[in-house]
């Protein structure tokens, strides 16, 4: 027996797909119609042959519209996935000495967000003009999850623990340090683990990625934190660290700014362990395009070089550089 494509059947389906995202991004059959210039009652066919194809109920209507209903919200995670290796694809066919160009989806953990997010867009608008980057802001957790379901084209994490489906490439190491307001004495600039627990502590619950890395190392030190609080927001953190409610431990550069500006002091904690490796990540499973190349090799050349002049207080281990 011969198989064969039937390519009319393919393109429907990709259709389908492209019609139930409108409508999910409209909120109805009315107005997706009027965004995807076509009829309403082909469109209101095409979504009800779609519910037929999956077996499911994907909305649910009222007079005021048609609203997702749980088989529809894991749907269109799925279709938004199908819909960007379909775009991944017709991306990497180009010729190959055209100018990088379409959409890359970058997640970058907030603390990496804070000193990263500006010089990637800067250089990106400059060098990859015909590049649109959408850049993802999240815990290194999610990033993780979302960089395996497809949702990003590459991601900075921490630690470099083997992931299914990610490749990791380790481009340096962050030391971590005490964090206080301004108003008290001046400490020496490094300072021991056991010197740094004096401090009563505002620090992210235990579940959080930089917390396991603080509590392993002062498990192995026999030390022992006088957490006064969990608070994961790190802006809300450093709003109450300034306001002289407690310190916290962070990386330096995530508090950079409020330290040039005199505003938060940072003391560098000596202990070996009191690290964290950044990470840049890739899903083998899904085929680069010639933009999340372009942008993955201009990521990684600015941080390198935000390492090397000091913007950046890190440890650099990258390859090729």
């Amino acid at each position: 027996m011969a198989y064969g494509i039937d390519e009319k059947h393919i393109a429907m389906e990709l259709r389908q797909l492209r019609y139930f995202v409108g409508v999910c991004e409209a909120g109805s059959l009315l107005q997706a119609a009027g965004r995807l210039h076509v009829a309403q009652p082909a469109l209101g066919q095409q979504i009800a042959a779609l519910e037929d194809e999956v077996g499911s109920k994907l909305f649910e209507r009222s007079s005021r519209g048609m609203a997702l209903n749980d088989a529809g919200r894991t749907f269109l995670e799925h279709a938004r996935v199908v819909l960007a290796d379909v775009e991944r694809a017709r991306l990497s066919v180009r010729d190959s000495t055209a100018e990088p160009r379409g959409e890359v989806v970058i997640g970058l953990p907030t603390t990496i967000a804070l000193a990263a997010t500006v010089p990637i867009l800067r250089a990106c608008r400059e060098r990859l003009p015909h590049v649109r980057l959408k850049v993802v802001e999240a815990y290194s957790g999610f990033l993780t999850e979302w960089l395996q379901g497809g949702r990003l084209d590459l991601a900075l994490l921490f630690g470099d623990a083997p992931e299914p489906a990610l490749a990791k490439r380790a481009l340096l190491d962050e030391r971590l340090a005490l964090v206080t307001d301004a108003s008290g004495a001046l400490a020496p600039a490094r300072i021991s683990l056991a010197r740094a627990a004096r401090y009563p502590l505002i620090l992210p619950g235990r579940e959080h990625g930089l917390r396991r890395i603080i509590d392993q190392a002062c498990a192995r030190a026999s030390v022992e934190l006088d957490v006064i609080a969990e608070v994961d927001s790190l802006s809300s953190v450093k709003k109450a660290v300034e306001s002289g409610i407690g310190s916290t431990i962070l990386s330096l550069a995530s508090v950079a700014e409020e330290v040039a500006e005199a505003r938060l002091r940072a003391y560098a904690i000596t202990d070996e362990e009191m690290t964290r490796r950044v990470v840049c990540a890739t899903n083998v499973t899904r085929p680069a395009t010639a933009a999340s190349a372009a942008v993955l090799a201009l990521a990684t050349e600015l941080i390198h070089d935000m390492v090397k002049s000091g913007a950046w207080p890190a440890r650099w281990i990258g390859s090729g550089r």
